[in-house]
């Protein structure tokens, strides 16, 4: 099985702040990093260092941004499928981090909304039954819809993670089979919480969901009822990227398997997470594929 990740990618530029600045105000802060990053590149990367054969599908402008993307792409195992658009600049993301680990972040996303439903589809020509396509919260609304009605009549399993939050994405439901949302998203989207949030989403036509809960850990929710996973004893320096680990290795974990997402796949995310923010910046806080080995092994 196969995962084809549909999303943004970006260049990540990390600051450490000693705290959120208020209105009006001016900070010192202190460049940390400068990585890859994007919901969809960060998933893409954790599925192939978790050894999924994974296509990565994204657009970038024709600038300095997409050199350093596609040198950067170059070391990771998956397959780069990047499309050129002639609209816009690459996609970037500013995050702050205080001590505590904290992050707030501000991206942009107009080259992720300017890929083009045409060429996403193009990239999923090659993919076939009981493949997977992931998909975040950053393309347009009607290359979204088009990659899940495309996904449906090929028989994929789709994937999403609905973040960014965006108002178009109640008529997504149906066409997903697994959600996996953090506590925000899942409250935005149900109007409940925990267990009772996915089974709202089940209601509307999500074969299977999960919702993190940060140091709670997470809830799977499903046609056979709740179950709570515990959160991995962590210590605590950077939380940047934690979600998008955590749903790449439950997905990884699960196809690995061949099964659906289960308690083993939410603990092996666990693990990885809790890897993950225990370390500074985004890709490079990553479990390496050699940890990850040892985590799906376990």
């Amino acid at each position: 099985m196969r995962a084809f990740v549909i999303g943004n990618i970006a260049l990540d530029e990390t600051y450490s702040i000693a705290a959120l600045p208020e209105a009006g105000a001016s900070i010192f802060g202190e460049q940390a990093s400068r990585s890859l990053g994007g919901k969809g590149c960060n998933q893409a990367i954790v599925l192939s260092r978790c050894g999924v054969e994974t296509t990565l599908v994204a657009a970038v402008g024709r600038d300095d941004r997409a050199v350093a993307i596609r040198e950067a792409l170059a070391r990771e195992r998956l397959t780069p499928k990047l499309i050129p658009v002639d609209s816009t600049s690459s996609d970037i993301s500013i995050i702050l981090t205080t001590p505590d680990g904290e992050n707030s972040i501000i991206t942009t996303r107009s080259a992720a909304a300017a890929l083009d439903k045409d060429a996403a589809l193009e990239a999923l020509g090659d993919a076939v039954s009981g493949d997977l396509v992931v998909l975040q919260g950053n393309l347009s609304e009607e290359t979204t819809l088009a990659i899940l009605h495309a996904a449906r009549s090929k028989g994929l399993t789709t994937a999403f993670n609905p973040s960014p939050l965006q108002p178009w994405f109640a008529s997504l439901l149906p066409l997903i089979d697994i959600a996996v949302l953090n506590r925000i998203e899942a409250e935005v989207l149900s109007g409940e919480s925990g267990a009772a949030a996915g089974a709202f989403l089940l209601r509307a036509g999500v074969g299977l969901v999960v919702v993190t809960l940060g140091g709670q850990g997470c809830v799977l929710v499903s046609a056979n009822g709740a179950i709570e996973v515990l959160a991995a004893p962590a210590t605590i320096v950077d939380t940047t990227g934690a979600g998008d680990c955590f749903a790449g290795v439950a997905l990884a974990s699960a196809t690995r398997r061949g099964v659906a997402v289960d308690t083993r796949a939410l603990e092996d995310a666990a693990r990885a997470a809790a890897i993950t923010v225990g370390r500074r910046g985004t890709q490079d806080a990553f479990p390496s594929h050699e940890e990850l080995t040892t985590i799906l092994r376990a």
